[in-house]
């Protein structure tokens, strides 16, 4: 049975990658072919404001949740695993401060107002937390460390956390991808199916990457 679990672990750390690769795919086309592409200096503050999606989609939480999923992806020591966990959650980390920064510069130069919906509430209040996760967790279990008893008691509060965040952040995507849906009037589109099958592929994502820390790892 215990040998039967570890097969199937590799399956959806495998199948999540793929997830990955299709995800960035779709929301590339969309923002390159549908949507006027991507700058962060430009007269056109939709280009601009194409940055938030890009980054906080494929930064923010697809690069989150390989990260996630490094303790049973990636082979090698321990310390080599967790050098590449914290690696990849910096570069989600930075990548969804820049996703913030691009969505406030575009409404910006547009003349709208910020922080007005839920989703900007509940995108806000992820990365808040991502960053004070991160900080915690650099120095509780990275430099300089704690004693071995209390990262034994902090781990599993540590994942839990990790966890809301990444469901949180997926959750906000979701919430955006319909109001962008709304707000355009995407009804019977090309561009309607492409975001429609990026919001589904994200759930599934998030699925695969919650059935990775459930399951043990493979070697």
């Amino acid at each position: 049975m215990a040998r039967g679990f570890q097969v199937q672990a590799t399956s959806i750390t495998i199948f999540a990658h793929l997830l990955f690769i299709a995800i960035t795919t779709l929301v590339l086309v969309w923002l390159l072919h549908f949507r006027e592409g991507v700058a962060f200096k430009s007269s056109n503050p939709i280009k601009i404001f194409n940055l938030h999606p890009l980054l906080m989609v494929i930064g923010f939480i697809l690069v989150g949740g390989e990260a996630i999923m490094a303790y049973k992806s990636v082979p090698g020591k321990r310390r080599s695993v967790k050098v590449v966990h914290l690696l990849l959650h910096f570069i989600a980390l930075v990548a969804g401060i820049l996703g913030i920064v691009a969505v406030f510069i575009s409404k910006n130069k547009a003349g709208l107002p910020d922080m007005y919906t839920l989703h900007s509430w509940l995108g806000m209040s992820a990365i808040c937390l991502f960053g004070l996760q991160y900080i915690l967790g650099f120095f509780a279990f990275f430099f300089p460390g704690a004693e071995k008893s209390t990262r034994t008691s902090l781990l599993p509060w540590h994942k839990f956390m990790g966890m809301v965040i990444f469901l949180l952040a997926v959750s906000t995507a979701e919430m955006g991808l319909v109001q962008y849906f709304q707000d355009f009037g995407l009804f019977r589109s090309q561009e309607a199916l492409i975001l429609n099958s990026t919001g589904l592929l994200l759930f599934l994502f998030a699925v695969f990457v919650s059935l990775s820390v459930i399951l043990p790892r493979n070697f």
